[in-house]
């Protein structure tokens, strides 16, 4: 039976406002229209300050682009045991450069280990364009599972006996666990096929227009040695070049009922924490927040350290500028960005091949490339969920809730504002709660702490937090860029872009979380239940 100790009794008493009479003041005393200072281009190029007028979205306008960007998903797996996601997005760019996917894969008892699922959650936040992030949000998540697939159903040894095999398992010698544990079981090989699965991703992603580019010299059996053949437009010359020119940071959550186990892999700067119940003897608790991932950029020195030691002496002053990769890429880490990848003599090139010459010029200190790697961090946790694990039944610490995010989110809310937000959010708080006194009602503790690889905004210190969404994703972007301010969420919103990068970047949230003996709910419920996609 699921304990509901986690769920504070102050969530029944929290009214505090009324969102609707807020709504209802600002929309109709505030102007309809605001000024703000941008800044803008002459025609010689140079940058200057202005001020512009821009119309005040209204309260309706506001709660549409919440609402059609908000999605809810339930699933309800054997034994009742009931899994949600929540995803909520909001563009500062023009398009969106985020991106989201999910998965449920259903697992088939095997020989060496139980029948359960592996949930994939996961997160992409784009640069310089859509097209590295859209393309990551189609294939990641298949990657990751056809590479964890040779670990819950490795190939037949048998069958694979031919010389070329032979000679690939000298070159590539099969990792031999030293303990009994079975590979799919063991947290360091899991972690191991995670990052190759990231970094062969990668390889496609980059290698793809090289690749192109080499068929078409071979089909044109030209001898000049500095013949180019012209692709600029060729059927697959686009989306060939633009997912390699473009880049993505991408957070993936792989949850392993089976195994109960979670693993969470970090290539760049979006963030993972998860909310962690702690019952007290006494029948009260708090939230544990624990953050399962690092910010990659040159702003953590442990990155900038480890980027700098891959490079010769001669180049490592250049490496990491300002805390960015030769001054201009902030995360450390990333899906395509071939610009510090690629040699300079390459990007030559395929600049002339795909682009005519015009693509965007290399950064200028690039010398002994690559700078950025797509190679992820994975962290490992133990699924703390007594409806997997019911020997643990009795244990006081309840992994209840994951929130993955984009930078944008974590720009504005600290992880513990976020673990308390959407504790408070599924305990049902409703109304306003001024932000001194959420603590006293969502009480939380420091578990493993976040690394700041960004200098942060944050400059809603005081205020009020809002309690109005349904959806707990779009439930933390309202909070994190005004909470119960309507008028200053009002006015954020409004800001088009380009100037509203200055002010806020595009923001991407998912937030999961797990529900137990609950199945006659989540058949009646109107959330769109989602199916396992396959088994492994």
């Amino acid at each position: 039976m699921l304990r509901r100790a986690w769920k504070p009794i102050a969530g029944t008493l929290i009214g505090i406002g009324t969102p609707a009479s807020l709504y209802y003041y600002y929309s109709r005393v505030k102007p309809a229209t605001f000024d703000l200072q941008v800044k803008e281009t002459s025609p010689d190029g140079k940058r200057f300050m202005t001020t512009r007028t821009f119309e005040l979205l209204s309260t309706e306008q506001v709660e549409k682009r919440f609402k059609d960007s908000a999605i809810v998903q339930s699933t309800v797996r054997p034994g009742g045991l009931v899994w949600n996601r929540a995803t909520a997005s909001l563009a500062s760019n023009n398009p969106i450069e985020d991106a989201s996917a999910s998965a449920i894969v259903e697992r088939d008892r095997t020989k060496t280990g139980p029948e359960g699922d592996l949930l994939f959650f996961a997160i992409m936040d784009g640069h310089a364009g859509t097209h590295t992030s859209q393309l990551l949000s189609k294939t990641l998540i298949p990657a990751v599972a056809m590479e964890l697939s040779t670990l819950i159903n490795p190939p037949n040894t048998k069958q694979s006996s031919s010389i070329l095999s032979t000679i690939k398992s000298y070159i590539w010698p099969t990792t031999v666990s030293s303990s009994s544990v079975p590979s799919d079981a063991d947290p360091n090989q899991v972690s191991q096929t995670i990052q190759e699965a990231f970094t062969k991703l990668d390889t496609e992603i980059t290698g793809t227009p090289v690749r192109l580019l080499a068929s078409e010299l071979a089909k044109s059996n030209n001898k000049d040695k500095n013949f180019t053949p012209d692709l600029t437009k060729h059927p697959l010359g686009r989306a060939a070049i633009m997912p390699a020119l473009s880049g993505s940071c991408a957070i993936l959550a792989v949850l392993d009922t089976a195994r109960r186990n979670l693993y969470v892999a970090c290539t760049g700067d979006c963030r993972a924490v998860a909310g962690i119940w702690e019952e007290g003897s006494d029948g009260t608790g708090s939230w544990k927040v624990e953050v399962l991932s690092e910010d990659q950029t040159g702003r953590n020195e442990k990155e900038a350290e480890r980027v700098r030691s891959e490079h010769p002496e001669d180049d490592r002053n250049d490496v990491i500028c300002n805390g960015r990769v030769l001054g201009g890429l902030e995360p450390t880490r990333a899906f395509g960005d071939a610009r510090y990848k690629w040699s300079p003599e390459l990007q030559e090139i395929l600049s002339q091949a795909f682009m005519g010459g015009e693509m965007r010029p290399w950064p200028g200190a690039l010398k002994t490339p690559p700078y950025v790697t797509a190679k992820p961090e994975v962290t490992h946790r133990t699924l703390l969920i007594p409806a997997l694990s019911p020997d643990s039944a009795s244990d006081k610490s309840t992994l209840r809730f994951l929130v993955l995010a984009t930078d944008g989110l974590w720009d504005q809310l600290s992880s513990e504002d976020v673990v308390a937000l959407v504790g408070g959010h599924l305990s049902g708080f409703k109304g306003s709660i001024p932000k001194s006194d959420l603590p006293k009602f969502v009480p939380t503790s420091t578990g493993t702490a976040a690394v700041e690889g960004k200098s942060k905004r944050r400059e809603l210190a005081e205020g009020a937090w809002a309690f109005v969404d349904d959806n707990p994703g779009a439930h933390l972007i309202r909070n994190a860029l005004g909470g119960a301010n309507n008028y200053q969420l009002r006015r954020m919103l409004s800001i088009p872009a380009p100037y509203s990068r200055v002010h806020r970047d595009d923001i991407t949230v998912t937030v999961v979380w797990w529900e137990e003996g609950k199945e006659d709910e989540a058949n009646t419920t109107t959330l769109n239940v989602e199916k396992p996609k396959a088994k492994l």
